[in-house]
């Protein structure tokens, strides 16, 4: 028997504010959380991007002792963050007697790199003995995961994900199927990521990946518009607390919504391109429906992959039109990165958690800066104002280099 997943909690860190509530808000009304890098002078670094999505206002004491956060880099404080905020809405109590059906899986796309910089640098200058004894723990990825576990006693699995900018909805899709096969009555899943600094941005920056409207920071995200020039890099966490339906039901939970179907695919193309006419998203998102034993017609919401790159954005809107056929342009699409900018291994996380959001509350957030549509991207992308709508159905679609793909299928819960 295949047990049904619900969400019962959303734990958000993001660049529109701290905490579900003034996200949520914010991202409706179309607020941009991008503006100049603050974590480092990316001018003197002499970076073509001077711009990101950063969080801010964060205060790490607030979910951890800070003899605890010292040992940890700024994407496990996040990940932290979210996870409690997410345990909490929830109301599920985690004791001796349940705990080893309580699991965690939430991963990074490329962890603590901001650490390993700082480390390195210290190293340069001060040798061996200038290495922190807690530098391997505070920046791989799994220990974020390890973190949130021996914070709140979750004793059942413990994994983390590590596949790109799909990082987040794998670990979610990864973490419905294990409640679904009934090897964990609840999870705590998403993705983390914190690596606004030197070596990311120049990285990326390096590869021609990012956008350099470094003039006008709230526009520089853009999807599906003529004028866009690369992505943004964002900062953040999203966490879902996902319950078999019985557990939730069993303590009254109030539910959010119910995650119905997951997708993977790998393009086998190309490290950074998407396939041509995104036949990899396309049959991820097949996938998807497939799981969730849905038609195309039954989708009302699509949250967008929509990086704000010239070929991906394009690939993604023939991916949506091969998978959903006809019903392709009575689909509701937006990017909510060109509010937040790309989370990477997060943005899954955030996106999954904006997709409960939008089927529980009945409104769709929109795509902003949306200004002049390009004419080979011609779906509804929910232009630059949020729609009040009852929706049923809503997929969240991310797409990682190294050509793998990933979609979660979430509904109204009946």
């Amino acid at each position: 028997m295949t047990e049904r997943v619900v969400v019962t909690g959303v734990g958000l860190v993001t660049p529109l504010g701290t905490g579900t509530e003034q996200t949520w808000e914010n991202l409706l009304a179309g607020k941009p959380g991008i503006g100049r890098i603050t974590h480092f002078d990316a001018e003197a670094a002499g970076m073509a991007c001077t711009i990101a999505g950063e969080v801010r206002d964060f205060d790490v004491s607030a979910y951890v002792n800070r003899k605890d956060a010292r040992k940890m880099d700024t994407f496990i404080h996040y990940g932290v963050a979210a996870a409690q905020m997410a345990l909490e809405q929830s109301g599920f109590e985690i004791t001796e007697e349940n705990a080893t059906r309580v699991g965690v899986g939430i991963g990074s796309g490329i962890g603590g790199m901001p650490s390993i910089e700082r480390t390195m640098r210290a190293y340069e200058k001060g040798g061996a003995r200038k290495i922190s004894p807690f530098f391997i723990p505070m920046t791989i990825i799994n220990m974020v995961s390890g973190w949130v576990s021996m914070l709140t006693g979750a004793k059942g699995p413990n994994v983390a994900t590590v596949t790109a900018c799909a990082t987040g909805t794998h670990a979610i899709g990864d973490a419905f199927e294990m409640i679904a096969r009934g090897e964990a009555d609840a999870m705590l899943a998403g993705g983390t990521e914190a690596c606004i600094c030197e070596l990311a941005v120049g990285g990326f920056s390096a590869a021609r990946a990012l956008s350099t409207r470094n003039d006008e920071p709230e526009k520089a995200s853009r999807p599906w518009d003529t004028g866009r020039d690369g992505f943004v890099m964002g900062e953040g966490a999203g966490v879902l607390m996902l319950e078999s339906l019985e557990s939730a039901q069993k303590r009254g939970a109030h539910i959010l919504a119910e995650v119905v179907g997951y997708g993977m695919s790998a393009d086998a193309y190309h490290m950074t391109t998407p396939a041509p006419e995104g036949e990899g998203g396309s049959r991820c998102m097949k996938a998807a429906l497939d799981r969730a034993k849905l038609n195309p017609e039954d989708v009302d919401y699509i949250n967008a992959h929509g990086t704000s790159t010239p070929a991906g954005d394009i690939c993604e809107t023939q991916g949506i039109q091969t998978a959903f056929g006809n019903h392709a342009s009575k689909l509701m699409v937006s990017s909510t990165k060109s509010m937040t900018g790309h989370l990477l291994g997060a943005a899954g996380g955030i996106e999954a958690a904006f997709s409960v959001l939008a089927v529980h509350h009945g409104a769709v957030p929109p795509t902003i800066n949306l200004d002049d549509q390009d004419p080979l991207c011609t779906l509804d992308y929910v232009a630059n104002m949020a729609r009040d709508v009852a929706i049923d159905v809503a997929i969240s679609n991310s797409f990682g280099f190294g050509g793998t793909n990933a979609s979660v299928v979430v509904r109204k819960f009946h």
